[in-house]
């Protein structure tokens, strides 16, 4: 049996082509993956372990419960010099400078990082030399590449007193993975220059290097004998390991995702494979039964086929561990530098490559597996009396199939419906997503009849279009469960691109929408984060300018902003806002985030001059405590009518109606309140709680956040409260967008660290973020696409070959190669557009409920372009997968077909 099996698939190895190529690109996806995900680990760790390795003992201060830990300090640093473990030690300083970009900006809406450091360190400058005057400067490599300078430029620093200080870039200095610095930036000064660019105090972490004799773990234990309890010290080589496992979190959340695609490629390649065997073992019903017939046994032949179906996994999962081990080299070569990862050593694994191995061959032996025993049932003279087809493959859809297939919808469009009813929540898309797989199980169940009633309605237009169509017509709808089990690998593929589609449009006009709703101007102007400190202090008074502070009411009668103002929202609902610098506690009692900058008054006073500028809208915000864990945001908007130049969706009421005695609440704080009933707003630094009338309530996750009080009111709850938080510029309708620009940037010249944000650039960002991920996405799900296309070419190819006679008595009837050729094309663009069209109503619906079951007040948006796009290439694929089986069948004698038996 193993010599027939071999002989015959030497004998028909060309049907089996588009099946390796199927289970190739499936495990080529996998192993890439793995490849991929475990190059840039080892680049990780190479990179953390070589910086922290480079001394021998790390000492960083003790974590202090929700208290900022206390830095190391220059006592304790002598004290470490002076052991007889320690070789050399040295400490690393920390603070934060304004660095400002080529065009006079601050840089990032949270300052960089300034660091110090001595000889001893685990960092060094990869390009030029570390700074060693107080005109010398080295950036972060990432730093520099973001703002485009190179050694020997020069770099302008804010010093303490707003003041610009230029400084000569000498040296360029690798941070690798450590987040401390990834997401601001660093700046590295010399001591001395760092202490008088900065309030930085001690330590934020002392290196040490063992003396000659002495262990690492010498060292360190000497070292936390200096320090007690208010350091943990590691080993370098420990620390390293710490930061890569940090560090390697994300490559593992990447492996994760690029595993789910490749998880989807060998599911569509597993129902190609399944498709390929159950047709090739039921042409070959005449063969399996004239072996049963001289001796064979049933254990004999379905032997014989799991070893056909092993030879085959093998040899193509072998190719895709090999192609494989070629995509991820280069997905290391090109992914890498933009994950901060450069010039990483390729690293294939024993798991990678057995994975690839196993997974490409337990799917096809699996596949295999339910051809192969129905081959065995079938008596050996049925076998050899009827033909193959009709044994295998024309059997109807009963009503078992119906009942099953209708439950299975059943149960798909009840799990929607749960999904919709639980509300926004992270268990949606899971729900989603297991209602597509049911809703997939039943079209395996109703395929057939599915492909006959879509094919008698769509057949019809084609009928009456010539012969060719008319024959390929009849041929689809002639063995409906065969092209059934071909198209369902195309309608899983077209599901997932068109339901990623609904999900990204329906994400892009949801949030555009809230944005048209929170910023509906042209520019938006922030401080940026922790450029100067404000007294947290019950009665504090107003800072910055020297003089004492105006009456909060006449301030704000006046408009006239003063210093010191509460933080304002989240990032959430102020974007740009950076989430870490909003995490402490404030030490003013009820206040539930940390007093940050405002704009200087002069600055809307500017902007209100610009002829260019029809309305400057300035907002206050402040964050109160309601009680256990929530805080609400309070916000009053001046010079904004809430309403018209702010808006929101609303529950019920009118915004227009705000006013002095009057509050807007969202949804969510109401706590069950009407319109018309009183709302309590909690006061501060003494003030009375505001009782105020409730005249609407929004939405929640959009507009208007929290609670929106009057000018009056807000000044009132809180008097210290005398300084923007937040500019929103909107533009004349007749001006230019240059001299827009021009005035807004000339109106802040004066104050680098305000940050100005174009909002129409800004939703550009934002759209071409989601584009990219789209279109990544679904380069990706179109592998799946490409494989059920294989899979599709290749139930053609066996049709053809199985309608040999047929086609040469069609040709023997009149019919010219020609329209032959079109017949088979016109046959397979219709499998084409079937699984495509169900894959796209199911996209579709799916999408749907996956992005309501994430977004609040989701804006559905159906992709009609994108659809388009891909019902085009559905057909383009349907004519390329004829191409081949029909220029074979055109190119067949048709004497010798007739002839043959």
């Amino acid at each position: 049996m193993l010599r027939t099996t071999l002989a015959g698939l030497r004998l028909h190895k060309s049907r089996y082509v588009t099946t390796v190529l199927a289970i190739m690109l499936g495990v080529m996806f996998t192993t890439g993956t793995m490849v991929f995900a475990d190059t840039l680990e080892a680049g990780y760790e190479k990179t953390v372990m070589g910086s922290a390795t480079s001394v021998d003992a790390i000492a960083v201060p003790a974590e202090g419960g929700e208290e900022e830990p206390a830095p190391l300090t220059e006592e304790a640093l002598t004290e470490i010099r002076a052991l007889p473990q320690v070789a050399g030690a040295d400490g690393l300083a920390e603070g934060q400078v304004v660095l400002l970009d080529s065009e006079g900006r601050a840089s990032g809406f949270v300052p960089p990082a300034a660091v110090s450091f001595g000889e001893h360190t685990r960092f060094s400058a990869e390009e030029g030399d570390l700074p060693a005057g107080g005109d010398e400067i080295a950036l972060a490599v990432s730093t520099a590449e973001q703002l485009g300078f190179g050694v020997g430029d020069t770099v302008t620093v804010l010093d303490p007193d707003q003041e610009k200080r230029e400084f000569t870039l000498t040296g360029l200095v690798e941070f690798g993975a450590d987040p401390r610095y990834s997401y601001s930036g660093v700046v590295v000064f010399d001591h001395a220059t760092l202490g008088g660019m900065t309030a930085a105090e001690g330590y934020v972490e002392i290196d040490a290097v063992a003396a000659e004799g002495y262990t690492d773990r010498q060292v360190a234990d000497a070292v936390a004998g200096v320090l007690g309890a208010d350091a943990e010290v590691l080993t370098g080589e420990e620390f390293g390991v710490a930061l890569a496992e940090e560090s390697g979190a994300d490559t593992a959340m990447l492996r994760v995702v690029l595993l789910l695609f490749s998880f989807i490629a060998m599911f569509v390649a597993g129902i190609v494979i399944y498709n390929t065997f159950a047709i090739l073992i039921a042409q070959r019903q005449r063969e399996l039964a004239l072996l049963r017939c001289v001796g064979a046994k049933r254990s004999q032949v379905f032997r014989s086929m799991l070893a056909e179906s092993l030879i085959v996994g093998l040899v193509a999962s072998a190719l895709g561990v090999l192609a494989g081990i070629g995509i991820g080299m280069a997905g290391a070569a090109f992914g890498g530098p933009l994950l901060g990862m450069d010039g990483a050593a390729l690293t294939v694994t024993p798991l990678a490559v057995a994975t690839g191995m196993v997974l490409g061959t337990v799917v096809t032996v699996f596949s295999a597996l339910v051809p192969a025993t129905r081959a065995t049932r079938v008596a050996p003279l049925a076998a050899l009396r009827t033909s193959a087809t009709a044994a295998g493959l024309e059997k109807g859809t009963g009503w078992v199939r119906v009942v099953l297939g209708l439950l299975a919808f059943a149960a798909s469009a009840a799990l929607v419906a749960v999904s919709q009813l639980a509300g926004p929540n992270q268990l949606g898309p899971v729900i989603v997503t297991g209602s597509a797989l049911i809703a997939f199980l039943g079209v395996v169940v109703l395929g057939p009849l599915l492909v006959r009633g879509i094919v008698n309605v769509v057949g019809l237009p084609l009928r009456r279009v010539g012969v060719p169509s008319m024959l390929a017509v009849d041929n689809s709808v002639r063995n409906p469960r065969r092209a059934a089990t071909a198209m369902i690998a195309l309608t899983v593929g077209a599901t997932l691109i068109t339901g990623y589609s609904v999900v990204s449009a329906s994400t892009e006009t949801t949030l555009t929408k809230m944005l048209d709703e929170q910023f509906p101007v042209d520019y938006q102007i922030m401080a940026q984060m922790g450029t100067e400190a404000v007294p947290a202090a019950e009665d504090a008074p107003a800072e910055g300018t020297g003089e004492e502070a105006a009456p909060a009411e006449d301030a704000a009668a006046e408009g006239t902003p003063a210093e010191g103002t509460p933080a304002e929202g989240t990032a959430e609902e102020q974007p740009g806002t950076d989430p870490a610098a909003t995490a402490a506690d404030s030490e003013v009692e009820g206040l539930a985030l940390p007093l940050d900058p405002g704009i200087p008054a002069e600055v809307r006073d500017a902007l209100g001059e610009q002829d260019e500028l029809e309305r400057v809208i300035a907002d206050r915000n402040v964050y109160v405590e309601l009680g256990g864990d929530q805080s609400m945001p309070v916000t009053t908007y001046i010079n904004g009518r809430i309403g018209v130049d702010l808006t929101a969706d609303t529950v019920e009421g009118d915004l227009t109606d705000l006013g002095p005695g009057r509050v807007v609440v969202s949804e969510g704080y109401a706590d069950g309140a009407r319109v018309g009933d009183t709302f309590t707003v909690p006061g501060l630094w003494g003030a009375d709680d505001l009782e105020l009338d409730i005249v609407a309530i929004t939405e929640n996750g959009g507009g208007l956040t929290g609670a929106t009080v009057d000018q009056e009111d807000f000044a009132a709850a809180y008097p210290e409260v005398r300084e923007d938080r937040t500019l929103y510029v909107v533009a004349d309708a007749d001006a230019e967008a240059d001299r827009v620009r021009d005035a807004v940037l000339s109106s802040v010249e004066d104050h680098p660290t305000l940050q100005v944000m174009s909002v129409a650039e800004m939703k550009e960002q934002f759209t071409g973020i989601l584009d990219i991920a789209f279109y990544t996405v679904a380069a990706m799900l179109g592998l799946a696409i490409i494989i059920a296309v294989f899979g599709i070419a290749n139930t053609m190819a066996l049709s053809v070959l199985e309608r040999t006679r047929e086609s040469a008595l069609l040709r023997a009837l009149g019919l010219t190669k020609a329209q032959l050729r079109r017949m088979l094309s016109v046959e397979a663009v219709l499998l084409c557009l079937i699984g495509a069209g169900i894959g796209i109503v199911f996209g579709v619906l799916f999408g749907w409920a996956a992005a309501d079951s994430v977004l609040p007040n989701m804006v559905f948006a159906v992709p009609s372009g994108q659809i388009a796009v891909f019902i085009a290439v559905s057909v383009l694929a349907g004519l390329v997968a004829a191409v081949l089986p029909a220029r074979r069948a055109a190119g067949t004698s048709i004497t010798g077909a007739l002839a043959s038996e």
